[in-house]
C-alpha cells in the first residue's frame, strides 16, 4: 500500500515553529496549491485553491524557522495522516487533516544570495556538511513516526 503526496505551492503565512517539552522541534506550513481548469466547450478559464497544512519535524523545523516565509514556493514530499483531538473550549472531537513531510525543498523566489537566482535555491534543510544543497532534504524522522502525546492535544 501507498501513502504518498507531492505538493509544490506557496506557503501562505510564516511557519509556526515550537520546541515540545521532550525538546523536538516541530513546524506548521500552510501551503497552497492551484488547479487551472479549461473548460473546452465554454472557453472559460477557473482556478480553484486547495490548502494543506504540512508538519515538519526537528531538522526540517530548524529549516523552516530560517528560511521559509509567507511567499515561498516550497516542494513537499511526504504523507497523508489524520489525527483527532479534543476541542478545549467546546468539548468537542476534531479531526484534523495534515500532510507529515519526508522531503521539503526551498523552490524558486529565495533571496538571491541564497541561491542561484533560477529555479530551485540552494538552500538546504540540513547543517552543513551533510548532502549536497541540491540534493533532496530527507527527514531525519523515522519513516512512520509517532505523534509524542504532548502533540496529540495540539488544535492543529
Amino acid at each position: 500500500m501507498v501513502n504518498k503526496v507531492i505538493l509544490i505551492g506557496n506557503v501562505g503565512m510564516d511557519p509556526e515553529v515550537r520546541a515540545l517539552e521532550s525538546g523536538v522541534k516541530m513546524a506548521r506550513l500552510r501551503l497552497a496549491t492551484t488547479e487551472r481548469i479549461y473548460i473546452a466547450s465554454t472557453g472559460e478559464r477557473r482556478e480553484h485553491t486547495e490548502w494543506h497544512t504540512v508538519v515538519l519535524w526537528r531538522g526540517q523545523a530548524d529549516f523552516a524557522e530560517k528560511y521559509i516565509r509567507k511567499g515561498s514556493q516550497v516542494y513537499v514530499e511526504g504523507k497523508i495522516r489524520s489525527r483527532e483531538w479534543t476541542d478545549e473550549s467546546s468539548g468537542a472531537r476534531r479531526t484534523v487533516v495534515e500532510i507529515v513531510a519526508d522531503e521539503v525543498r526551498l523552490l524558486g523566489g529565495a533571496r538571491r544570495s541564497e541561491g542561484t537566482g533560477y529555479g530551485e535555491s540552494r538552500v538546504s534543510s540540513v547543517p552543513t556538511g551533510q548532502p549536497a544543497p541540491s540534493a533532496p532534504v530527507q527527514s531525519s524522522a523515522p519513516q512512520t513516526p509517532p505523534l509524542p502525546a504532548e502533540v496529540e492535544d495540539l488544535p492543529f
